[in-house]
C-alpha cells in the first residue's frame, strides 16, 4: 500500500510539472536515480508512478534512452484542427478571432500576475525576438515570435490558458512564417510589426494590464489585416498570370 500512495504522488507530481510548463512536450526526464532523488521517493515506487503516466498517454520510453513527456494534450487538439484549417481556409479569421481574446486576456493578467522570474523569462524572449527581427533569418524570427508570446502567456498563470496557446501556436506556426515573410518585404509594416511587439512587453514590464491587454489585441488586429492584404495581393498575381497565360 505505501508503495502505491507514493506511486500516485509521483503522477500527481509530473502531472503537476507538465500543466505548468516545467516539463515540456518531448522533454526527456532525468535518469530514474535522479529523478527518484528528487521526488523523494523510492525508485521502485517512481517505476510505478510512471507506468501510470504511460497508461494516460503523458510520459513514453525509448529503448535504452530514457522517458519522455508526450505531446498529448496538444495533439488531441492540433491534429484534427491542423486538417481542417488546411481543407478550410476560411477558419482562419475565426483562429485569429479566438487569439485575439486569448491574448488580450493573457497580457493582462501577465501585467498583473508576472513575478520577477516571469518578468526576466519574458525579457529574455523578447531580447531574443529583437535580435532575430534584426537579422534576415526568418525561421528564427518565427520561432522568437511564437516564443515571446508564449512566454506572455506563461506569465499568466493560468494553465489552461497556457496549454491553449501553445495548441494554438502549433496551428498558426506556417501561417505566422507565411505572415512574417509578407511583411519584411514592407519595412514600414515590419517596423510597425516590432513595435507592437515593445509596446506589448513595455506594458507588461510596467504592470499595466489595460494598455498591455489593448496592445495584444491590436497585434492580432493587425496580424488580421496583414494576412487580408497578403491573400488579396496573391489573388492579384493569381489573376494576372492566368491574363498572361492567355495571351
Amino acid at each position: 500500500m505505501q508503495i502505491q500512495r507514493l506511486s500516485d504522488s509521483v503522477a500527481i507530481e509530473l502531472e503537476r510539472r507538465m500543466l505548468e510548463g516545467s516539463l515540456r512536450p518531448g522533454q526527456r526526464l532525468p535518469p530514474e536515480r535522479e529523478l527518484a532523488a528528487q521526488l523523494g521517493v523510492s525508485r521502485p515506487s517512481l517505476r510505478e508512478g510512471l507506468r501510470k503516466l504511460a497508461s494516460k498517454g503523458l510520459v513514453h520510453s525509448r529503448q535504452g534512452g530514457g522517458t519522455f513527456m508526450t505531446d498529448r494534450l496538444q495533439a488531441a487538439f492540433v491534429d484534427p484542427w491542423k486538417d481542417l484549417l488546411d481543407q478550410h481556409p476560411d477558419l482562419q479569421p475565426d483562429l485569429l478571432e479566438l487569439r485575439h481574446m486569448l491574448e488580450g486576456q493573457a497580457a493582462e493578467l501577465a501585467a498583473q500576475r508576472a513575478n520577477e522570474l516571469d518578468l526576466q523569462r519574458m525579457g529574455r524572449a523578447y531580447e531574443q525576438l529583437r535580435e532575430a527581427f534584426e537579422g534576415d533569418d526568418l525561421d528564427a524570427c518565427t520561432q522568437a515570435d511564437v516564443q515571446f508570446h508564449q512566454a506572455i502567456v506563461d506569465a499568466s498563470h493560468n494553465l489552461l490558458l497556457a496549454h491553449l496557446s501553445a495548441s494554438l501556436h502549433r496551428l498558426v506556426h506556417d501561417a505566422v512564417h507565411g505572415n512574417l515573410v509578407f511583411l519584411q518585404s514592407r519595412p514600414r509594416q515590419w517596423e510597425q510589426l516590432r513595435r507592437h511587439h515593445r509596446e506589448i512587453w513595455s506594458h507588461v514590464q510596467a504592470r499595466r494590464a489595460a494598455a498591455a491587454g489593448r496592445a495584444a489585441r491590436r497585434h492580432i488586429g493587425f496580424v488580421h489585416d496583414s494576412m487580408l492584404e497578403r491573400e488579396r495581393e496573391h489573388t492579384r498575381l493569381e489573376r494576372a498570370r492566368r491574363l498572361d497565360a492567355a495571351v
